[in-house]
Order: structure tokens, then C-alpha cells, then sequence
């Protein structure tokens, strides 16, 4: 290939010098100075010829004897003016003529330049083309590698979590009930796939803070909130940008590990516990989302209860979950999750929020479904009308938003 773009370049570059040559000889050619003279002959004879008439109008001839002589010598410079002019004809015609053949060659030169640089241009972009390709194919075969290498890492890792289970259990305990280092590294286990399960259905991060700004405005600047379920930290970090004191807590030990290597104050814990360990009135806001639906319902009803003991007066406290009135979220959200406990109807958790004191509640809907949606028939007939209505009825019931918040104010 070097070869190749070495025989371009050497082409280009001739294509360039003749190009040049060509202009060099144009501006070098004199014909242009001989039509240039032809044209001051021209004017000489005309000069002299108008000074002749004059002469025969005045009937005054200086210089000639005769008016005779004077009028030999007119048509003499008739003649000549004549023959000036079309020698002068002649060479603007040669002059066109040299003109139109120099452009025409111009142009081939420059037309065959033009081919030769890109030629260049594509054997050097094919080159670069294919040597990012190499390196790209380099690259996908070491991810391939690493790949391998890691999946053989997590089937290791599910081994030896079944075999230390299955020990267990030959021992004759449960697993659950396991302390000590072996629980350690049960529960290690059990957060790092339940972080991968996370991190594949929930989406990238990004995408979580962009759903979770519409919340983050419900708490003032400068307050304290505490994020119940933190998980990969994206609402704390969301709220501390914007000058909020948030903290988080989450059980799993993988998660807790990724939010304090970004810097965030997050803590592993029991809900539960830690809300116990807070002060009555001390914090202006609560926020959990996608945590509630995994508790059990004592558990849900003594949370609700902590949150409006640890919440100043006016305080917000936001529970996100999984709208069960869409069968579309039930379906392939809530039931995706094996460790959800149950699903919440938004009316339960409201009246369990008004039961615990809160003042005002409001019911938000979010992550609308579009697409999914039945269409509309088109007409506008009795029975066009009808079908419509049940269609926006089966939408209402299959493709209700996926997410509802629940924000309650002390």
C-alpha cells in the first residue's frame, strides 16, 4: 500500500508541474503584444486620415502642392488603414483562437490534477481506513478475550455460590441463617448479581437521572434529604449538584462500593435501622425510588411511619414504585425483578401515607408509554366512535404509565 500512495503522490505532483508550465507559457506569450501594436497603427492611420478630411473641408492641403496630391495621399492612407486593420483582425483572431486553446488545456490539466489528488486522497484514506479498522479488530478480539475471561469469572462466582449453599444445607443449615465470614460471602454474592441484574435492566445511568429530575425539584436548596435505596447513587449525585445535602443507604454492598468511589456519601444499612438512628424533624426531604415494592407490608407501613417522625414540618417525603394499573409495567417490569415482594396500588400507598399524618399528597405518573399504545380507528360513524372508546379504555388499562410517584408533605 505504501508503495501504491508513493506512485499517487509521484503522479500528483507531475500533474501539478504541468499544470504550472502551462501558465508559465501563457503569460510568456507575445501575441498579446503584437495585436497591442496592430491596434496603435490603427490608431495613427485614423488620426492622420481625420486630419486629411478636415484639410478637404477647409479646402486648405499644408504641405501638398495640388488638392490632387492631397487626395492620392488619403486613399493611399485608406489603404493602409485598411491593411493595418486586418492585419490587427487577424491577430485578435489568432489571439481568440490561442486563448480558446490554452483554457481548453487548462482545463484538461487541471481536470487531470483534480483525477490524480484523488486517487491520493483515496488510496490514503483507504489506508487510514484500514489500519483503524486493524486496530479496531485488534481491539475486538482482546474485549473478546477480557469477555470470555469474565464470563468465565461470573459462572465461577455462581458455582461457588451453589456449592457453599449446597454445603450448607448438607450441613444442615440454611443459608439465611448463616453468621460469620461464611454470611460475609454469601451476601457478597447474593449484592454483586443482584448490581449486575441492575445494571442490565435498568439501564445506564444517564437514562436514571433524566427520569429522576423532575423529583429533585421538590426539595429545597440547601436541605437535607436522605435517599432510602440509593443504589447506584444517581439521585444523590443528581441532588448534590444542585446544592442539596443528600446522603445515601442501600443494602447492597456492591452498589454502596460504586457510589464511594464516585465520592458519594453512602453507607451501607437496613433501611429501617437507619431511619431509626435519625432525628426526630431533621430532615426536609426523604426519596425512594423503585424500593418500596421489595418490602413487605409491616415493614412498608413502619418506613412510612419513621419518615414522618424524621421529616421537619413541610417536608416532602417521595416514594417512586411500579404502577400495577398498567398490566404492560406488571408484566414486564414488576414480574422481570424476582425479588420484588409485591406490587403497591397507588391508592393503598396513599392511604397509608394519610394514615401516617401527612397533609397533602399527590399521585405523579411517569415513564408514559407511546408507542405501545392501540391506535386509533380512523371514522367518525356510531360504531367508529364506540370501538374508539374501548380502544382508549384498553389503553388505560394496559398502557398506563410504567413508574407513579407518591409525594407526600408533612
Amino acid at each position: 500500500m505504501k508503495r501504491i500512495i508513493e506512485k499517487l503522490a509521484a503522479e500528483r505532483l507531475a500533474r501539478e508541474e504541468a499544470l504550472h508550465r502551462q501558465l508559465e507559457a501563457i503569460e510568456k506569450d507575445k501575441l498579446q503584444e503584437t495585436s497591442l501594436e496592430s491596434l496603435e497603427k490603427i490608431k495613427l492611420s485614423l488620426t492622420r486620415l481625420e486630419t486629411l478630411i478636415s484639410e478637404r473641408k477647409t479646402k486648405k492641403f499644408p504641405g501638398f502642392k495640388s488638392q490632387a496630391r492631397a487626395e492620392t495621399q488619403a486613399l493611399v492612407l485608406v489603404q493602409k488603414l485598411f491593411q493595418d486593420f486586418y492585419f490587427c483582425l487577424e491577430q485578435q483572431l489568432r489571439l481568440i483562437e490561442k486563448t480558446r486553446l490554452d483554457l481548453q488545456e487548462l482545463v484538461r490539466l487541471a481536470t487531470e490534477l483534480g483525477d490524480a489528488r484523488d486517487r491520493e486522497w483515496d488510496a490514503l484514506g483507504s489506508n487510514h481506513v484500514g489500519l483503524i479498522f486493524k486496530s479496531l479488530e485488534w481491539r475486538v478480539e482482546d474485549l473478546a478475550v477480557q469477555c470470555e475471561e469474565a464470563r468465565a469469572l461470573v459462572e465461577r462466582a455462581h458455582l461457588l455460590r451453589a456449592k457453599l449453599e449446597a454445603l450448607l444445607l448438607a450441613l444442615g443449615e440454611k443459608p439465611e441463617a448463616v453468621k460469620g465470614p461464611v454470611r460475609e460471602i454469601l451476601g457478597t454474592l447474593r449484592d454483586w448479581r443482584y448490581a449486575s441484574f441492575e445494571n442490565r435492566f435498568r439501564g445506564p445511568q444517564e437514562k436514571v437521572r433524566e427520569q429522576l429530575e423532575n423529583y429533585a425539584t421538590l426539595f429545597p436548596a440547601g436541605g437535607k434529604v436522605l435517599d432510602l435505596g440509593c443504589g447506584r447513587g444517581e439521585m444523590v449525585e443528581l441532588l448534590r449538584e444542585k446544592g442539596i445535602e443528600a446522603r445515601g443507604i442501600d443494602l447492597n454492598e456492591e452498589m454502596i462500593a460504586l457510589c464511594q468511589a464516585r465520592g458519594l456519601p453512602c453507607e451501607k444499612g437496613d433501611l429501617i435501622e437507619k431511619l431509626t438512628l435519625c432525628e426526630n424533624d431533621s430532615l426536609d426531604g426523604i426519596f425512594s425510588s423503585q424500593v418500596i415494592e421489595h418490602l413487605q407490608p409491616a415493614v412498608l407501613e413502619l418506613m412510612i411511619d419513621l419518615c414522618f417522625l424524621k421529616l421537619k414540618p413541610s417536608g416532602v417525603l417521595v416514594l417512586e414504585t411500579i404502577n400495577p394499573t398498567s398490566v404492560f409495567a406488571l408484566v414486564q417490569v414488576y414480574f422481570l425483578d424476582p425479588s420484588h415482594q409485591r406490587p403497591i396500588h397507588p391508592q393503598s400507598l396513599k392511604f397509608l401515607l394519610e394514615t401516617a399524618g401527612f397533609k397533602k399528597i399527590e399521585i405523579r405518573y411517569s415513564a408514559p408509554l407511546v408507542s405501545e399504545r392501540l391506535q386509533e380507528v380512523p371514522g367518525m360513524d356510531e360504531k367508529t366512535i364506540i370501538l374508539n372508546q374501548n380502544l382508549d379504555r384498553l389503553n388505560e388499562l394496559l398502557f398506563a404509565p410504567v413508574n407513579y410517584a407518591a409525594i407526600a408533605w408533612k
